[in-house]
Parts: structure tokens; sequence; C-alpha cells
């Protein structure tokens, strides 16, 4: 039997393992999807609600017809050893015969790359809780869809999914995302910065300390009330979104806003999403490297403009899975880059049209700096960097941008 007919086989059973433990436990599933900011507010609405409800969230990148299915299955967070698999189906099994400990609440951050992959995710974990985040003109994976509209109607189908007794959390500042509060029977609540929403984020601020940045604060308001909230070593206002999505989900579960505030004082963005870190030769690092979008990309240079730094550089490198629009995307990156940055490195084929961009909009060429790997422009970028400098990292995963942080980034020793 080949290995491929072996992973078939594979997805299938934990497929209908996950389906039969949802079946027998029920416990009560939110869904969070989106183009960007699915990590950053499945996290966030971990925080606010883990103290009050025995709750679980996937974990890292585990989003699709694995990922979820395994989430259901256990508390797992890497796939690894000559019987994970054996053992994971032997757990499931057991807990199927034995009622044993389950958690009430599921955070499942769902995936999709082309058509069909939300229904296939739906069929096996349907939420009672759907949470949108945001599209954007030109998503991530678009590449694989006729166009954004499609891949719209496609993360739509899990609110569309939701019974008239649950709730869609929606971005009110997003168009595309807004408009399905006309898609679903669910409640409907939303959030963001713009007047109108249900959660206002308003009184956005990035926290400085010298020339170093500290974090963001905000208000959240709902319902004629606010509360301040202060995320340190978290920057941009998608972090921001993240909290208000997150404070949402805490008043459909009965918290306060004094509660909320409590909980998110605890968040800790995830991993290579715009935290800073300390790099080599006195410089702060904002790390962004785990993925890539137009939407994203853009919003951390407008991060990285309010911050304050003797010089700002810029790493970036490709943008994927946009398909048809990559030069158009690559192209508008680069316009804003002059006015915000003093160096431009830039990393892979699809990045050069960054590099080309900047320098059309009056970037000088001495400051520009392209290479075709992450391994190349390590050791460049180091050379190149001294006291006081703040560099912002991003590209999508695949470029191997954190090469270059870890290249960077200064090293602790604990002696």
């Amino acid at each position: 039997m080949s290995k491929e007919t072996l992973q078939q086989y594979l997805k299938i059973i934990i497929r209908q393992l996950a389906i039969w433990t949802i079946r027998k436990y029920d416990p009560g599933i939110i869904a969070v999807t989106g183009s960007v900011g699915k990590t950053s507010t499945k996290k966030a609405i971990y925080t606010v609600l883990k103290d009050y409800r025995k709750t679980r969230a996937n974990s890292k990148n585990f989003n699709n017809e694995i990922g979820i299915p395994l989430t259901i299955l256990g508390d797992y967070s890497e796939i690894s050893g000559k019987f994970f698999w054996p053992k994971v189906i032997l757990i499931a099994v057991f807990r199927l015969i034995f009622r044993m400990p389950y958690p009430e609440l599921l955070i499942l951050e769902y995936g999709v790359d082309k058509p069909g992959d939300m229904r296939y995710l739906l069929d096996i974990a349907r939420p009672k809780i759907g949470v949108i985040t945001a599209i954007g003109d030109i998503p991530v994976h678009v590449e694989f869809f006729s166009g954004p509209d499609a891949l719209a109607r496609e993360k739509s189908k899990v609110v569309e999914s939701l019974s008239a007794t649950g709730f869609a959390v929606l971005n009110h500042d997003d168009g595309a995302v807004l408009e399905m509060r006309y898609r679903t029977r669910a409640h409907t609540i939303s959030y963001g910065f713009e007047d109108g929403a249900d959660m206002v984020i308003s009184n956005f601020e990035t926290k400085m300390e010298g020339n170093k940045p500290q974090g963001i604060s905000f208000k959240l308001n709902y319902g004629g009330s606010f509360v301040p909230i202060r995320l340190d070593n978290c920057f941009g206002k998608a972090q921001a979104y993240a909290a208000a999505a997150s404070a949402c989900l805490g008043i459909i579960f009965g918290l306060n806003l004094i509660k909320i505030s409590e909980a998110l004082s605890k968040y800790e963005a995830p991993p290579q999403r715009g935290v800073l870190i300390s790099g080599v030769k006195n410089t702060y690092i904002i790390d962004d490297s785990y993925n890539a979008s137009p939407l994203s990309v853009e919003a951390a240079i407008y991060t990285m403009e309010v911050l304050k730094a003797k010089r700002k550089i810029a790493v970036l490198g490709d943008m994927l899975e946009i398909g048809k629009y990559t030069v158009e995307a690559h192209e508008s990156i680069g316009k804003l880059i002059p006015k915000r940055f003093d160096i431009l490195f830039t990393v892979g084929s699809r990045a050069k049209f960054i590099a080309d961009s900047a320098r059309e909009a009056g970037m000088p060429q001495k400051d520009i700096y392209s290479f075709d790997t992450a391994e190349e422009a390590a050791p460049e970028v180091q050379e190149l960097i001294r006291k006081g400098d703040l560099i912002l990292v991003k590209a999508s995963r695949a470029i191997g941008l954190d090469k270059i942080v870890e290249e960077i980034k200064e090293i602790s020793v604990n002696n």
C-alpha cells in the first residue's frame, strides 16, 4: 500500500472519529476564519475564555483537514513519533467507549486553500459561533479562486452554517465581512474602529519608552461603557482587532468589560506575528515573519510609521498564493516604502517588484538590496544594521525570513 493511500485512509479515520466525538460530547465550537488575523484572534479568544470555561484551541497551523480533527481528538501540538497516529486513534476510540473529561469549548481556526475546503471542515465540526476577521482587497489564497469575492463567499459559509441561536462576530471595518450579516440566521455582533460597530475600538496609541516600543493601548466601547486595554509587546491595529473580537466573545459568554480587560492583560501575541525582540548591535526587530498578504504587509508598514527609531529597515519577502494579483500587489507595497523606511531588503523573485516600485517612488538605489533567498540575505542584513535601528521582517512563511531573524536577534545567555 502506497504512502498516499495510507494518508487517505488516515484522513478518513480521524475525520470520522472527530465527528463521533463531537456528537458524543457536544462542545460549543467557535470557528475563526478570515484572510488575516486568524491566529491572533483565536489566541485572544482563548485568553479571554480559558479561566471561565474548560477550553481548547488548535495549535500552530492545525487549521486544515488533518489539524482540525486532530484538535477535536486531543490537545496535540505537533505530529511526531512512529506511534503517534496509533496512539491518537486508540485514545479516541477509548474516549468514545467511556465517558471522559472533555472541553466545554473548542476554538478552531478554519483555514481555506481552495474551493470546497470550508464545506469539508464544517461537515466535521459545525460551529455555534463564527468569527470572521478580515478578507481585504487581495486576500491570501486568492490564487485558487476566481477572485476575492469567490474567496469571501467560501469564508462566508461559516456564518451561513450557524443556527438562529448562534452568533456571527464580524469585522465591521471590512466591507466583505460586514456584508456577511445578510448571509446568516444567527445573531450578529460587530467590532472595529468605525462608528456603527457594536464593539468600538478608540483612542489607539503605540506606547514607547525612549526609542524602545512597548506595546499598544486603546479603549473598547460597548453598550455605553468603555474599558482601557493595554497589550504589551504587541503592535499594530491587527492586535487591537483581535482583542475586540475576543471581547465580543466575552460578552456573548456573560463577562463584563472589566473581566475582559483583566484577561487581555495576560495576552501574548503568537510568535512571529508582529512581536518585538531585541536584535544584535542594540537594535530592535518587529518579527512578523510567519506569513504575509497585501493587507497584513500594508498594516505592518503603517505600524512602523508611528514607531520611533534612528533608522527604519524593511526586510520584505514574497507574498505567495495571490495569483494574477502578484505584480500589482508587490508594486503597491513598494510605493509605501520610501517615505517610511531608510533601507529596504527584498527576498525572493516576486519581492523584486517591491524593490523596483520603491526605486520608482523615489528611494535611492544605494538603499535597496535584493536577494533570491533568505540565506543569502541574512549575513548582509546583519552586516548593515547598527545601533538604534528598528527592523521589520515580513513575508510569506515559505520564504523563510525566520532565518534572517535568527541571524540578527540577540542571543540571551543564562549563567
